[in-house]
């Protein structure tokens, strides 16, 4: 999926992995050298905030309409693929935004067996006013003659609607009629073979060494606790900080859990004091949580030096840290609130990073 900024592109990869087919995002400048070379059985353009029809629009390199490789642009994707290939991008007449009745007027592979009107989710101001050369014209709404185009030759569709929403009722329908009629994809991304190649990999990764992970009972860093534990067993060393500002009992209930159940090498850093005195007096929550991450790592910090020869640490990074943080614009995005457990560990540290997490969604780890 090649992001070009839109607020939906991660919606776009999850809907793609629901139909258990693995799918990763990518800027829209990532060298084609670097998408070619994953062999991609498809490649959708995301919508995005950017107009064509400006100067400095976002652009992929054209040579990648060239690939053979079938194409889906959404919203902006396909008014980009429109302009790349000679057709024409315009203000639209009327803008549409919400809910906009579909009819579908040409039979193709997208649309196998969805009926001829439905209900589809538009949010653009641009549209196609003229189709590239050997496109046809797949669908319409009152205000958009051509809310979808294709070239059945070439694989190359464009949707100006969003099928990745809840909105658009059959959206999903249509993402799995390009998946497996147009790009023949095969549903081999399954949670238990991640978590067969996961713990594999943690092995041959660690080899005889140790790992450190931060277990603080929340759900990224337990599933990270447990492969590891799987595949490394008593290599492993867990350390949960009881800052005194949990749920009720949940401390009680990590260090029964993985303590006494799973039998872990569980350190405990009883700090709810020094969180308390360093938060006095502060009002402020975003102050709050400024100051709750930097105890957090200085007590962290503390924590790990009581530990010899150790060479790793293992985070619960998940995809959609990686995502957001590169910007297809930039970035970085707003902050809207910091993290305790994002503050940055110090470069003194001196580990090796284990990021098992690292490609997946939230649900997905909650599957896991």
């Amino acid at each position: 999926v090649i992001d070009f900024g839109s607020q939906y592109t991660q919606l776009i990869a999850r809907r793609i992995r629901e139909q258990k087919v693995y799918s990763e995002i990518l800027h829209y400048k990532t060298p084609l050298s670097t998408i070619f070379s994953k062999k991609p059985s498809g490649i959708i353009f995301s919508g995005g905030p950017a107009s064509t029809t400006e100067d400095n629009a976002p652009l992929i390199d054209r040579q990648i309409l060239s690939s053979e490789i079938p194409i889906l642009g959404i919203c902006y994707g396909m008014q980009m693929i429109a302009k790349l290939l000679g057709g024409k991008v315009s203000k639209a007449k009327s803008r549409e935004f919400g809910y906009a009745p579909l009819t579908i007027i040409k039979s193709t592979p997208l649309f196998t067996d969805v009926p001829a009107e439905i209900d589809v989710w538009m949010s653009h101001g641009d549209q196609v006013q003229i189709l590239p050369p050997g496109f046809e014209t797949l669908a319409k709404t009152a205000d958009c003659p051509i809310a979808a185009m294709g070239n059945d030759k070439k694989r190359i569709y464009g949707l100006q609607f969003h099928p990745e929403v809840a909105h658009t009722p059959r959206g999903t329908q249509i993402l799995r009629q390009f998946l497996f009629k147009v790009c023949h994809c095969k549903q081999n991304w399954q949670i238990s073979r991640f978590i067969k190649e996961t713990i594999k990999n943690i092995k041959s990764t660690v080899g005889k060494a140790h790992v450190i992970c931060g277990l603080s009972g929340g759900i990224d860093s337990s599933v990270v606790a447990l492969l590891l534990h799987k595949a490394v067993g008593s290599q492993l060393h867990c350390i949960f900080v009881d800052n005194g500002l949990l749920r009720w009992k949940e401390a009680e209930q990590v260090k029964k859990t993985f303590g006494n159940i799973f039998g872990m090498d569980l350190h405990v850093a009883n700090a709810q004091k020094i969180f308390f005195k360093n938060l006095k007096g502060i009002i402020d929550p975003e102050s709050k949580r400024k100051v709750i991450g930097k105890t957090f790592i200085d007590v962290f910090s503390r924590e790990t030096r009581k530990l010899r020869n150790v060479d790793f640490l293992a985070q619960g990074t998940l995809y959609p840290d990686v995502i957001e943080s590169i910007s297809p614009f930039g970035g970085p995005s707003s902050t809207i609130k910091s993290h305790h457990n994002v503050g940055g560990l110090p470069s003194n540290l001196k580990f090796k990073l284990i990021e098992p997490l690292r490609e997946l969604f939230k649900d997905e780890v909650r599957a896991i």
